[in-house]
């Protein structure tokens, strides 16, 4: 492959990098990707289509030589790739990533035990091998919450272990960051943790990154004519089953998918990016009558009662013997709640259906080129092997949050 040379000339690795949500963004604020460690198939063939093939203006065009393009995991990665290791010591600016969040997160069981729990510990080790110029890490907001009786220990949670393993060699800011406060139709609360390393001139710098980053996002969106706030409506009326219509599905036979006639707000305009491809992604459920009347009676009830975004009341889950309790309506006027991977949380605000992996996309700011692979859902034991479409975007980092996070970044280490 041909070498790229970054707009800044800063260099990051993407750790645990799923579909490469936080690649997209870190990349759309002029760093290089060197190269991007994804144990899962499924989420690495998605990061593979968009970010190392070429599929989207955003592509990557440089990966290490020795060293597979493949999904990979961690401790096989550091014992096979150990010269690349060696020769990259020093010479990243910036390892980012975001350990599986299963574990930690309030929306799941919150498991003290949950395997998942000590991935953070690969990343560490991988900060230990490379020794970059910062680091970057995003994470529920459960991160920071402790396990009561306490792992790694009492009274102790996982960002504060975090914070005394990096101290020795960083200099550390964390924050929760909210989503919908940076242009994203999403109130999807999370933890940031910055570090830049203590030789390095930026480290006096690193305590007001966060503070700089929120006085900034207004006018960055500005450029883009966007702002915060942006609505459910404003990101997915073009993608309304009554004004697009419907289409056989392109990707799956038997089905039924979202046509779509353009951008109708400034926000779909800028996810669009004047794409004039059909797009991906747009299958929708096969609800079955009953469904589509329950789901139309929940709608409802939930626009009458002043419900929309929040779980649906006790007598309305009665009347329909449900016993899903995460179950959510989009409210049309406000960003839409945290989305996760299960496509039967969340209802569109007036159609009665399920999100398509498109509309959540959106929800999320991946731009409208972005193609996702592997299945579209999972269930069962699979759920812990496999990372369809729904989880890859759930669990991604929003792009334009990640390029945002990029510019001040790249601002921090005196990139160009």
């Amino acid at each position: 492959m041909t070498k790229k040379v970054s707009a800044n000339g800063l260099k990051f690795v993407d750790v645990f990098a799923g579909c490469g949500g936080l690649s997209l963004g870190l990349k759309r604020a002029g760093w290089e990707c060197l190269m991007a460690i994804e144990k899962d198939q499924h989420a690495f063939q998605t990061y593979r289509t968009n970010l190392l093939e070429g599929a989207g203006p955003s592509a990557i065009a440089s990966w290490p030589k020795g060293v597979a393009i493949k999904p990979w995991e961690i401790a096989s990665f550091r014992q096979e790739c150990a010269s690349f290791l060696d020769n990259a010591r020093g010479r990243v600016d910036l390892l980012a990533g975001g350990p599986p969040c299963q574990g930690f997160s309030h929306a799941g069981r919150r498991q003290v035990n949950d395997p998942r729990n000590s991935l953070f510990l690969d990343y560490l080790s991988l900060v230990s091998d490379l020794m970059p110029k910062a680091v970057l890490i995003e994470n529920v907001k459960g991160f920071t919450a402790d396990f009561g009786g306490g792992l790694p220990g009492a009274g102790r949670n996982f960002a504060s272990e975090l914070r005394e393993r990096l101290d020795v060699d960083y200099i550390i800011a964390d924050t929760i960051l909210m989503a919908s406060d940076f242009g994203v139709p999403q109130a999807r609360p999370r933890f940031f943790l910055i570090g830049v390393r203590r030789d390095l001139e930026a480290s006096g710098q690193v305590s007001t990154f966060f503070d700089q980053l929120r006085a900034g996002s207004p006018a960055f969106l500005a450029k883009r004519g966007l702002m915060p706030g942006t609505t459910a409506r404003d990101a997915l009326s073009d993608l309304e089953v009554a004004v697009a219509g419907k289409v056989p599905c392109p990707e799956t036979s038997g089905y039924l998918a979202i046509a779509h006639r353009g951008p109708r707000t400034p926000y779909q305009r800028a996810m669009n990016e004047e794409h004039a491809e059909t797009l991906s992604d747009t299958r929708l459920a096969k609800h079955a009558p009953e469904i589509v009347a329950r789901f139309a009676d929940i709608i409802r009830n939930c626009a009458e009662d002043g419900r929309l975004n929040r779980a649906i009341s006790k007598e309305l889950r009665e009347r329909h013997g449900l016993r899903k309790m995460a179950l959510r309506v989009l409210d049309p006027l406000s960003p839409a709640p945290t989305i996760t991977s299960m496509p039967d949380d969340l209802l569109h605000y007036q159609e009665p259906r399920t999100l398509t992996v498109r509309e959540n996309a959106r929800l999320q700011s991946f731009p409208d080129w972005f193609q996702f692979k592997g299945k579209f859902t999972t269930g069962g034991l699979a759920r812990r092997r496999e990372i369809p479409r729904y989880t890859q975007v759930a669990n991604a980092v929003p792009p334009l949050l990640a390029e945002q996070i990029g510019a001040n970044l790249s601002g921090l280490l005196g990139g160009g």
